[in-house]
């Protein structure tokens, strides 16, 4: 809506309710509605209205008891009984009020939950109510896949944008929604089975009786994936309140080190560790054969000089702001203010590479990858074991293993594929590069871990987040010569975030389902 509209009109509103609060009749009352303003320039209801009224805020339920009891809040005894199926109809209806508790409820678990927030709402639920209703109604058998389909493809499915996220939602379904939940107990989360034929109210108390306390094993999760959103939580709030601090520059008591001299320090050392940018026309005279792997190393020699250069630019630029010589920008103060914070600045982050980490960790992470690419560049051999997480484009690494495959055996690019095998051995213990293929090192796992001894996928220890991965050993294949069996696609990303950062697929050998880290969340990761 118009915000200069609304604000208009709150301000004659509050002059109206000002001139009927005296004479008016004594039961006359005023109720307005309002949602959480998504920017403070968004506060326009005046203080007046706000310091008279009596504030009622509805807080969005949490825990999935909460949830569970308010999906089901959304329908009555008459919902039960309207169907003539009415064993099949009360089973999936219940099953679908978890499945509605369980996404939405999701969220807080952070991209390991869903790597994008999605607005699911009881429209979702109350409409594939009513879907479910028809669909009974109207066939002899129940229609289980046309109704996973339209309750995960349309209707939850419809706000969906992330192909992964449209996996595990899929995956609830085929988990909840199935023939066998009306083949004797059936299990919607450990401890917690799906009721027997009972009447409204019945399933309110079976909640409250039998629902088993809030944690992630509800969800499908890891109890590792609590332990994760809330170490996260912790760390903003930190943050939050080390930004917040007064940030005087002045010489402070008993001669410690001010902010100018902490950030001018630490502008010195940075400079003194950056080396000189990459020369690629002295580097390109050293190939002989531009081969796919030549060509990465050029392009990430290219995108470093383009970082580092930034990098010496804006601290020499800040250096000379601090001595006087130069007026200093608002550019300038955000530097400074990110060295201050250990804060990696904005304008370095537009040309680098995801990351999360603090800029201490980020500097010296950066100062590892130009080491991995000077060696490499020495005398461009593939190195034993590559460090996938220090390319800008790791993308591009793995396609040019596909490239080198194509070329040497003739095969077409679009029929091929990627093959991991995970070793069971460390980085330390390759001395060369496979003939074909490439060794790579430096991985995590998080929602699981990786036994080495047995060569699958297997439950994650407690309080072991994000477990180191053995050497993979990739390779490119036919596509139709894959082994698709007992294999957990698993997502790859750049960091915990997720979402945009994702990489590759890999396919993980697991002897369990693969629906079951489907729900965990599991996923390898290039940098925690």
């Amino acid at each position: 809506q118009n915000i200069h509209l609304v604000t208009k009109w709150l301000s004659s509103l509050e002059k109206k309710l000002e001139q009927h609060s005296e004479g008016s009749h004594q039961d006359f009352r005023v109720f307005i509605s309002a949602e959480p303003a998504p920017s403070p320039d968004r506060h326009v209801i005046p203080q007046g209205i706000l310091e008279n009224s009596i504030k009622i805020t509805n807080e969005a339920p949490t825990g999935m008891h909460a949830n569970l009891h308010k999906a089901l809040d959304n329908f009555n005894q008459d919902t039960l009984e309207m169907c003539t199926r009415e064993n099949e109809f009360k089973s999936i209806l219940f099953a679908l009020c978890y499945f509605h508790a369980v996404v939405a409820e999701r969220r807080k678990f952070g991209p390991q939950g869903w790597n994008r927030s999605y607005p699911f709402n009881t429209g979702d639920l109350t409409i594939s109510v009513n879907v479910l209703y028809n669909y009974l109604e109207a066939s002899s058998k129940v229609p289980y896949d046309d109704l996973r389909y339209l309750f995960g493809e349309i209707m939850y499915g419809g706000h969906i944008t992330d192909d992964w996220d449209r996996r595990l939602c899929k995956t609830y379904l085929e988990e909840f929604i199935k023939p066998e939940m009306l083949e004797g107990e059936f299990l919607l989360a450990p401890g917690f089975p799906l009721p027997g034929n009972m009447d409204y109210n019945g399933y309110h108390q079976y909640i409250d009786d039998a629902l088993p306390p809030e944690s992630p094993y509800l969800y499908g999760l890891h109890p590792n994936a609590e332990i994760g959103f809330l170490t996260q939580m912790s760390e903003k709030l930190f943050r939050i309140m080390l930004e917040m601090q007064p940030q005087d520059t002045s010489m402070s008591e008993g001669g410690v080190v001010t902010r100018e001299e902490m950030v001018k320090a630490l502008l010195e050392e940075m400079l003194e560790k950056l080396l000189d940018e990459f020369n690629i026309t002295e580097l390109m005279a050293k190939v002989e054969e531009r081969t796919p792997y030549v060509v990465v190393a050029f392009q990430e020699c290219e995108r470093m000089n383009i970082l580092t250069s930034e990098i010496k630019h804006s601290l020499k630029k800040l250096d000379l702001g601090l001595k006087g010589e130069l007026t200093m920008t608002s550019d300038m103060e955000n530097l400074q203010n990110a060295l201050f914070l250990d804060t990696v600045p904005e304008s370095w982050i537009k040309k680098a590479y995801p990351s999360t980490d603090s800029l201490g960790t980020w500097f010296a992470d950066l100062l590892t990858r130009i080491k991995e690419l000077e060696a490499w560049t020495g005398d461009f051999s593939l190195p034993s074991a590559v460090w996938l997480a220090g390319f800008f484009n790791p993308q591009s690494f793995l396609t040019a293993i596909m490239q080198s495959a194509a070329r040497k055996n003739e095969w077409p690019l679009d029929k091929m594929t990627l093959q991991c095998d995970v070793t069971k051995k460390n980085r330390e213990d390759f001395a060369s590069p496979p003939r074909e293929g490439a060794y790579v090192h430096g991985l995590f796992m998080e929602g699981a871990r990786w036994d080495a001894q047995t060569g699958i996928i297997t439950d994650a220890r407690l309080k072991e987040l994000t477990p180191a991965m053995p050497v993979i050993f990739i390779k490119a294949i036919p596509a139709d010569k894959q082994d698709i069996r007992s294999m957990y696609p698993c997502p790859v990303y750049k960091t915990r975030q997720r979402g945009p950062t994702y990489v590759w697929t890999f396919n993980l050998k697991t002897r369990e389902n693969p629906s079951k880290w489907v729900l965990a969340g599991v996923a390898l990761l290039l940098q925690i």
